[in-house]
């Protein structure tokens, strides 16, 4: 048997929504949505370091995030209640996803930490029981926890595990940083598109799929619009999440990084090829 590591370095990926319908709200206040989940291999990077004192310590704050609502703390501190009084951890977050992007950076980072604490404190808990747990930090913490690409409904934790194409994407963030509660309140969202089932949403493939945020976004911020229409002209382009991170699928990488290029003047562009399973998931070995 491999002796438990005292350290884990573990990715923390960005997810894209393939779609996002938002089909109601409820009373409270929370809006039902249909959504496909997919990983990119793109990703934050999460050191944890075991301690023995029973202190959740982390590293370094992220600029603009008190400690209180950093995600990935949050995480350590509600899985700590689940472990043995001795255990602690020393957290340190190496951040390449951009906040206020649409990526999932703070809910894959709180994710990873979950997962990745679950194996340094040797806990087993399972996976069902760690995404309960996220679920309380975020709507998204357990699509991460469970590592595999998925259909979504409810709020966003109802989750059904599909395999979808992996293209390679041109992820390109325009510089602004989308405040989600805000899109959510506008009184300009569409709340009440039809929901389809999975397996329709599946069959009309990529080229009907749609993101019912996108037309708020872009009436308020307009370099979103922008990238949207740069990366129009080469493919079909869509808005992640609420954004304000904006994409379009490539078959190739050739193809990819020469849009990526050509996109500097409109934000920072990524290339990345999609995924099924997570790279955390991967990187723990399934």
């Amino acid at each position: 048997m491999m002796p438990t590591p005292t350290t884990l370095r573990l990715p923390a990926p960005a997810k894209l929504n393939r779609l996002l319908h938002i089909t109601g709200r409820r009373a409270d206040g929370y809006h039902e949505l249909q959504t496909l989940f997919q990983f990119l291999y793109l990703s934050d990077s999460v050191s944890l370091t075991l301690r023995h004192d029973g202190r959740i310590n982390l590293a370094s704050a992220l600029a603009g995030v008190a400690a209180d609502d950093n995600l990935a703390l949050r995480a350590a501190r509600l899985l700590k209640r689940q472990a043995p009084a001795g255990c602690g951890a020393t957290l340190a977050i190496d951040k390449h996803l951009p906040m206020g992007g649409g990526l999932g950076g703070g809910s894959s980072n709180a994710a990873t930490v979950l997962v990745g604490l679950n194996t340094l404190w040797q806990l087993n808990l399972s996976l069902d029981t760690l995404a309960t747990l996220g679920l309380s930090l975020g709507a998204d913490v357990p699509v991460f926890v469970h590592g595999h690409s998925a259909w979504a409904e409810g709020i966003g934790e109802k989750l059904t595990a599909v395999t979808l194409e992996t293209p390679w994407f041109v992820i390109l963030h325009p510089g602004v940083s989308v405040f989600t509660p805000a899109v959510f309140s506008d009184p300009q969202l569409t709340r009440h598109t039809p929901p389809i089932s999975m397996a329709r949403a599946l069959q009309g493939g990529a080229s009907t799929w749609q993101n019912d945020c996108e037309a708020v976004v872009k009436t308020h911020y307009p370099p979103v619009t922008k990238a949207l229409d740069f990366l129009g002209r080469f493919a079909p382009s869509r808005l992640t999440g609420t954004g304000a991170c904006v994409f379009a699928a490539f078959d190739n990488a050739k193809d990819a990084e020469r849009v990526a290029q050509a996109a500097s003047q409109y934000g920072t562009a990524w290339v990345a090829k999609g995924c099924n399973v997570s790279p955390l998931h991967d990187a723990l070995g399934g």
